[in-house]
């Protein structure tokens, strides 16, 4: 057993390290790869767990967790335009319009033409809602140290950054309304899991991002940037979680917080790109993982309770609901059409479902659980499937066409300094 864990182990961490060069330039993704070895694995294999157990395991919620964390930290640190509401405009449009629509539109959609009931509505509303930081890592700005890569990505990292975080009050509301309906207390819902949650995650990820700051850079004589140490990015993940969840506040936005202060701290310091490489790799390990696990629930039935039904709301969700409310939040913004179209198209969902959806599966009282997880799942593998083929190809020729259009710019600019 021990010597199959190993070989098991060390093949993860090979496909992990060699597997984005062999696919850099071809239409398929590490996640889609993951998810095909756990799909032909199964039947041979007790490596991959059961499929009627795996949501239902804090295990594998603790794991998504996980992964979602370092991923969000890694996210943060790749944030090198400073805070300003008009630069930041798209985002928030994205979080305060698209989202909420999102929401509302899928738990709609579930409730009218699904037939669930309204809690098992809401709960895939808000699962499915958020896009993913971990799945969508081709559509993100560039490490620190290169070009941030444009309006798309920028917007792209921060909507996941911080989505994640506030969907998860809808999550619990819909725990709470499937569990016990009639003392749903609404005020103490808005009060406490929306705005004081997220208020409080908010303002310790700020404070934490500045104690960070100030070890890592100005601490008299040690200075902890100095060790170049990536490890020190999974201590401050897990550490501004840690205090955050302990007063209550929500983990999620407090470690990206603190991650887009940190950097912004010193913006070109080379510690960011040793924190922001270690956090890549251990996420990239995780999520290979996650994915074997999920191709080896899909391939032991984790679809079987899905309906026709279900597969138009899923086909309806991922090429209507998120395209047309993401194009709408952004109306009248100064983006040009191609990115808008990018930032519309390109929802990803992924390991932010599967936690949200182990979450709830352990707390609630769901009926239609295996619909309802059967469901969210084919919106998942059909998010990696249409999204996962195009971003790579899509993003190299948009990055292409973005430094045609920068040299253009220059050469204009230095023909008139010319004359």
């Amino acid at each position: 057993m021990a010597a199959a864990l190993a070989l098991g182990f060390g093949v993860v961490v090979l496909l992990t390290a060699w597997l984005p060069l062999v696919l850099r330039r071809l239409p398929l993704s590490l996640p889609i790869i993951a998810l095909m070895i756990g799909y032909f694995a199964y039947p041979k294999s007790w490596l991959v767990p059961p499929a009627d157990v795996i949501f239902n395991r804090r295990s594998f919620e603790h794991l998504t967790e996980f992964v979602i964390l370092i991923a969000l930290m890694g996210s943060g640190l790749r944030i090198e335009r400073s805070f300003d509401w008009r630069r930041w405009q798209a985002t928030g449009r994205l979080l305060l319009i698209a989202m909420p629509l999102t929401i509302l539109a899928i738990m709609l959609l579930c409730r009218s033409l699904g037939g669930f009931s309204w809690s098992a509505a809401l709960l895939a509303a808000a699962a499915l809602a958020p896009t993913d930081p971990v799945l969508a890592a081709e559509m993100q700005v560039g490490p620190p140290g290169e070009e941030e890569g444009g309006e798309a990505r920028f917007a792209l990292t921060t909507e996941a950054g911080l989505n994640d975080g506030l969907a998860f009050p809808f999550v619990v509301l819909a725990v709470s309304l499937s569990t016990a309906p009639s003392s749903v207390g609404w005020g103490h819902w808005l009060t406490y899991e929306v705005i004081w949650k997220l208020c409080c995650g908010l303002v310790l990820g700020m404070i934490a991002g500045r104690v960070f700051a100030w070890l890592s850079f100005r601490l008299p004589r040690i200075e902890v940037a100095k060790t170049e140490d990536g490890l020190m990015a999974v201590g401050m993940t897990f550490s501004t979680y840690g205090v955050t969840e302990l007063i209550h506040g929500n983990g999620f936005i407090a470690v990206f917080a603190a991650a887009v202060i940190l950097r912004a701290s010193d913006r070109q310091h080379g510690f960011h790109s040793h924190l922001e490489g270690f956090s890549e790799q251990i996420e990239r390990m995780l999520m290979v993982i996650v994915m074997i696990i999920f191709g080896g629930t899909i391939a032991a039935g984790g679809l079987a309770a899905l309906s026709w039904t279900d597969v138009a709301i899923a086909v309806v969700i991922l090429l209507m609901v998120r395209p047309l409310t993401a194009w709408v939040s952004l109306v009248g913004l100064k983006i040009p059409w191609q990115a808008r179209g990018l930032i519309a198209f390109f929802g990803i969902r992924g390991l932010g479902t599967f936690y949200y959806m182990a979450y709830a599966g352990g707390r609630g009282d769901f009926t239609e659980f295996d619909r309802l997880l059967a469901l969210t799942s084919f919106v998942v593998l059909g998010s990696m499937v249409i999204h996962g083929t195009s971003s790579g190809p899509v993003m190299l020729w948009i990055d292409k066409q973005r430094r045609a259009r920068m040299a253009a710019k220059k050469a204009i600019f230095a023909a008139r300094a010319d004359v």
